[in-house]
């Protein structure tokens, strides 16, 4: 069994002492494996000193969310995607999408997550699968051209909707992974395909959140 990284364990604790990682396979991506929430999850309400911890810096990297999950079988269905290219990760979390950009075959994979515990998740996972990332917070910080922008759930939050606006000046090609936006209307990105996954481990969310739906940038 392979043994999970006591750094990032640490990092879960600080927030969730009750919870602890494991190595998981996704159901989508069984060629994947990510340290994650153990399924079984504490049920009830948190403590507060938890729960006030959880709001101030969630551990969203512990989890392997739909859209992560249907991006990333996207990639490996179709390589061509990535194959000898240069691809950034934007909000990477457990940095699922750029691992399976790498395993597909891109040349150089960026994983890009303002949060430190995120940036330590993308590097402990990407070595668990026998890959490479380069690991940054800030993209404004890249000083490249990426070939493709890969971006799943970042949609969240409305107030991220102008990202959508911003992210072609990082790369010549952009691909969106969403559930959140219901109504989603943009000008420079079409509906190109659409798939269900649950997040991993199963969070037992709405239906409208397993249905992920894929947008391309339109130059």
């Amino acid at each position: 069994m392979t043994p999970i990284d006591p750094e990032l364990m640490a990092r879960l604790n600080a927030t969730l002492p009750s919870c602890r990682l494991q190595i998981s396979r996704l159901p989508l991506c069984p060629e994947i494996k990510l340290a994650l929430l153990e399924p079984d999850l504490p049920q009830g309400p948190l403590p507060h000193d938890e729960m006030l911890a959880v709001l101030s810096q969630p551990a969203y990297w512990a989890f392997c969310w739909a859209s992560g999950q249907v991006l990333a079988r996207q990639l490996i269905k179709h390589p061509q995607e990535v194959r000898n290219k240069v691809i950034i990760d934007f909000g990477a979390g457990s940095g699922v999408v750029g691992i399976a950009a790498a395993l597909a075959g891109a040349l150089r994979v960026i994983c890009c997550d303002l949060d430190e515990d995120a940036q330590l998740a993308c590097g402990v996972n990407a070595k668990l699968n026998g890959v490479h990332v380069e690991v940054f917070g800030d993209i404004d910080t890249i000083n490249i051209e990426a070939d493709l922008l890969v971006a799943a759930d970042v949609l969240y939050d409305r107030d991220n909707l102008p990202l959508l606006d911003r992210l072609p000046d990082f790369a010549r090609d952009v691909l969106v992974a969403d559930s959140r936006i219901r109504h989603f209307k943009h000008p420079k990105y079409q509906r190109v395909g659409q798939a269900n996954a649950t997040t991993w481990p199963d969070l037992d969310e709405q239906k409208a959140f397993n249905e992920v739906k894929l947008y391309r940038l339109v130059r």
